[in-house]
């Protein structure tokens, strides 16, 4: 198998990419898009510094970043046996080539995405690219390519030609799909007599005009499985992928039986010509889906409604602890100059409680006579029973909570879990609250003494959470509040206990 020859292009054909371009210069011919095609092109071909220039380029992009170094820790490098934290050794790991192929297609989609003037079109053609991208992805990591990377950029750009045609003349977009419901055939075979050529040569005339290099355009055609049993070259490996990718993302799209089963035909015809058993195809594509849950916004797949009802509800969730927060911290100054340290305390710990939904909170208090902390009052479930296991000596210790008590400020720790944390954490905290994933500690120091600190903790049946500037600044207020308490009535420490 090899790759087509070109097709001569008739006059209609040239009027319409005539009028495409004319679109694209009224529209600014995608100028973001061309100062990256630069500047990619620039870093791959340089000479000198070549993998600098590519991490400065890389690394002027967020999105990128994250979409390289995500890249270099999937299971395509894993045999590299560690993680890749920085762009420096992505690039080291990946090379080059295969960082500028995949920051090409990303930002080609970016640029289409960011200027769109339609509603859903565009954006469907758009989805349906990286959700192909997706599916070549896990489909290139299970059959450990050495063409991964390419061809998941050849995927995302399979249908350029309809990212083109919806993103820069919908109306004659609008014009083929009546054409094709006429006639009862494809878009694809309804375009040569609408547009004058089919929608694959617009795809490749594009990637031409904007200087996309040679391979990955020969990768963005269509191949279909061969009938024999022959050597597959890499070229028509990386285009086979890339067919079967894009004819798996239309079929995933709705997330139907109907789609369900049209994949498993395509990955059946696909699979020797892939090298990949159909059931590994299978399983690999359901990964893809899993992903594409996550990374797309408006296809059915990613049950958007769902996940806007999600957000909405977390927002509201989030307000109504912030409204238990301010009432609590409300209910603290109105008795601030008759309460006991104690129950300034006590307060403190049920406004947080409740108002940031702990799976448990705990207040420690330091007795300095006998130069240790303890546990004093709890909230939730099973906490009274660990009270007696939470007590520590006060003699400073490198960990997470005396560096707490020495800087006098709010610690947010966000995962626990990290082993490069595990260090930090003193030995009475794995013995008894081991369970939580994340945590916070309010220090109260008063008089510049340590007087204890308030403890809040989440498990695993809270969902993931990041504390905002508002919630520190309640926190804040709150142990300001119980620190003045105790400065005011120049007790030693050991009050908190009454």
């Amino acid at each position: 198998m090899t790759a087509s020859a070109p097709v001569l292009r008739t006059a209609h054909g040239e009027q319409t990419l005539a009028d495409l371009w004319e679109c694209t210069r009224r529209r600014g011919d995608m100028p973001g898009f061309a100062k990256a095609i630069t500047a990619i092109l620039g870093a791959m071909r340089g000479e000198e510094e070549q993998e600098f220039n590519m991490t400065r380029t890389v690394l002027s992009d967020p999105v990128l970043t994250q979409k390289v170094l995500r890249l270099a820790n999937s299971g395509m490098y894993s045999a590299f046996g560690q993680h890749v934290n920085t762009v420096t050794k992505a690039v080291l790991v990946l090379g080059t080539e295969a960082i500028g192929h995949l920051a090409l297609g990303l930002k080609l989609i970016e640029e289409l995405a960011a200027t769109s003037n339609d509603t859903t079109i565009a954006h469907i053609e758009m989805e349906k690219a990286v959700l192909a991208g997706i599916v070549a992805q896990q489909v290139a990591s299970t059959a450990e390519s050495r063409h991964g990377e390419e061809a998941v950029v050849c995927s995302m750009l399979h249908t350029l030609g309809r990212m083109m045609m919806t993103f820069y003349m919908p109306e004659r977009w609008m014009e083929l799909q009546r054409l094709a419901a006429q006639t009862h055939r494809t878009l694809e075979e309804a375009a040569p007599e609408l547009l004058g050529l089919s929608l694959e040569e617009i795809g490749h005339a594009a990637a031409l005009h904007w200087g996309l290099p040679a391979s990955l355009i020969n990768g963005m055609r269509t191949l279909a499985p061969p009938t024999a049993d022959e050597p597959v070259s890499p070229a028509d490996w990386i285009a086979g992928l890339s067919t079967m990718s894009v004819l798996c993302a239309d079929s995933l799209w709705h997330d139907d039986a109907a789609g369900a089963e049209k994949v498993k035909a395509v990955t059946e015809r696909y699979a020797g010509m892939l090298g990949v058993a159909p059931a590994s195809l299978l399983q690999a594509i359901e990964q893809a889906k899993a992903v594409a849950a996550n990374d797309l916004t408006i296809a059915p797949l990613s049950r958007p409604a769902e996940r806007r009802a999600k957000a909405l509800a977390k927002t509201r969730q989030r307000a109504a602890g912030n409204k238990i927060l301010r009432s609590g911290l409300a209910d603290m100054r109105d008795v601030a100059e008759s309460a006991s340290p104690g129950q300034m305390v006590q307060m403190a710990l049920e406004t947080v409680y409740k108002g940031l939904e702990f799976s448990r909170a705990v207040a420690f208090v330091r007795n300095r006579r006998e130069n240790h902390y303890a546990a004093r009052i709890s909230f939730g479930d099973g906490t009274r029973e660990l009270l007696p296991e939470m007590s520590f000596d006060d003699a400073y210790e490198p960990n997470v909570f005396h560096a707490a008590l020495s800087s006098d400020r709010v610690i947010f720790i966000e995962n626990a879990r990290d082993t490069k944390f595990a260090t930090k954490l003193p030995q009475w905290w794995k013995a008894s609250l081991s369970e939580a994933r994340s945590f916070v500690i309010l220090p109260l120091v008063a008089n510049g003494q340590a007087a204890g600190f308030l403890y809040g903790d989440w498990d695993d049946s809270f969902p993931p959470i990041q504390l905002s500037q508002t919630e520190f600044a309640l926190l804040n207020d709150m142990r300001a509040l119980v620190v003045r308490s105790v400065e005011r009535r120049h007790v030693p420490p050991e009050a908190l206990n009454r």
